[in-house]
């Protein structure tokens, strides 16, 4: 279930995923699920838009892009039935599904929570979450801790297994000399009190010191958040990726190409997976 705010590159993580998993021999069956989405640059194979057009429903009900694409996504939920009569039966087989990129569905509402529920239930999915933010915010110490902030919401409020990926690494090999500290600082989420000196000196940030440090405290105690890094246009980080999700939602500790003891220990600790820019 790939979410992200939009820009994050959810569309482009589906595709070239989806290319290297049929490169694998797997079977990989791509879903649409974002009504605005009308420029997909891959063949899905199941279309929300099949079912409901945001265009049609901003003209029918007379509302805004936001309030439309709620309304898509709680048509989908009542007619649920839809989409699980399509994926029923298809046991082995990958499904990636591109979600819109309003984060209001998933940290506000409760509509994408009970679609991934059913999903989970009537159509007997094993479901894992990886959640795309741009690396760029590791920049800027506001933007990294709103970026925490939703990472953590989603987290607790969809409650599945789940993987937070910092995008567009190759962009943010380039400007190295933007951030304050080291990368294993930003992925890892280290002492976060080390950020609160960069807010100070910002004069929009600092006069709102408290609450930086209240949200520093609250990411803090409940330490769940923590980043992949990811080039989506290299093989080796996407394998990364899909080594991680395989060991999210147990694949790899039933699939025939998971099972020698190797794999699964090497997938199980980790092994081969660089978090670190210049891998990447």
């Amino acid at each position: 279930m790939v979410i992200g705010p939009p820009g994050a590159g959810k569309t482009t993580y589906c595709d070239k995923m989806s290319h290297l998993l049929k490169k694998l021999g797997r079977k990989v069956i791509l879903i649409n699920l974002d009504p605005a989405n009308e420029r997909i640059s891959y063949d899905c194979d199941i279309d929300i838009r099949k079912l409901i057009v945001l265009e049609e429903v901003m003209d029918q009900y007379n509302l805004g892009p936001n309030g439309a694409l709620l309304y898509c996504m709680k048509y989908l939920e009542e007619n649920i039935d839809w989409l699980v009569d399509q994926i029923k039966g298809e046991h082995g087989t990958n499904f990636v599904f591109d979600l819109p990129g309003q984060v209001e569905l998933y940290c506000h509402h409760d509509t994408i929570r009970n679609i991934f529920s059913k999903l989970n239930e009537n159509g007997n999915l094993q479901l894992c979450v990886v959640h795309l933010v741009d690396s760029h915010h590791c920049s800027d110490a506001g933007k990294f801790i709103a970026a925490l902030m939703l990472s953590l919401t989603a987290m607790l409020k969809i409650a599945l297994p789940h993987i937070n990926l910092l995008t567009k690494v190759d962009l943010l090999k380039k400007h190295m000399d933007k951030l304050e500290f080291g990368i294993d600082f930003y992925t890892e989420v280290l002492d976060l009190n080390y950020l609160l000196d960069s807010l100070d000196t910002d004069n929009f940030t600092n006069k709102y010191k408290k609450l930086n440090s209240a949200l520093i405290s609250i990411i803090e105690d409940y330490s769940l958040v923590s980043f992949q890094l990811v080039n989506m246009f290299k093989e080796e980080s996407l394998m990364c990726v899909k080594n991680l999700v395989d060991k999210a939602n147990g694949y790899v500790f039933k699939a025939e190409e998971g099972r020698h003891i190797n794999s699964m220990l090497a997938c199980a600790m980790g092994i081969n997976e660089p978090n670190d820019v210049d891998n990447l």
